[in-house]
């Protein structure tokens, strides 16, 4: 009997790829004066990547690549997204940023403040 460590190999690379896009989107985002470039740069990098997958022969290779791919070209559309969320304060804004300044002077929502770094209370907040 051969064990196939192929599903062991998708789930790893998953997992890696979706944690490490969502950080790298929240981290980018809020260092980048313009968004059209992280964009641009991780839809490259995940077109490069999906082709990879299509031209390896090795299994394994060929789904690290793909979910690769995939996750790199879904955070591009995160970008904009995560825009969207500083805008409405649902992330924090980072006033050293330009583009960030401007968000927070035109959207009376969007906040510096993280929402999600604080002592729970036990009960619901309002801002």
């Amino acid at each position: 009997m051969e064990i196939n460590t192929l599903g062991l190999t998708a789930a790893a690379t998953a997992f890696v790829t979706i944690w490490a896009g969502h950080v790298a989107v929240r981290k980018i985002e809020s260092a980048s004066a313009a968004i059209s470039i992280p964009v641009a740069g991780s839809i490259l990098l995940g077109l490069i990547t999906e082709y990879c997958s299509l031209i390896t022969d090795n299994t394994h290779l060929k789904v690290t690549f793909g979910i690769l791919g995939v996750t790199l070209l879904w955070d591009a559309f995160e970008f904009t997204r995560q825009q969207n969320r500083i805008r409405k304060g649902h992330a924090p804004a980072n006033p050293n940023n330009p583009r960030h300044a401007k968000i927070l002077a035109e959207y009376p929502s969007a906040t510096t403040k993280d929402l999600l770094k604080h002592e729970p209370i036990g009960k619901q907040v309002n801002r």
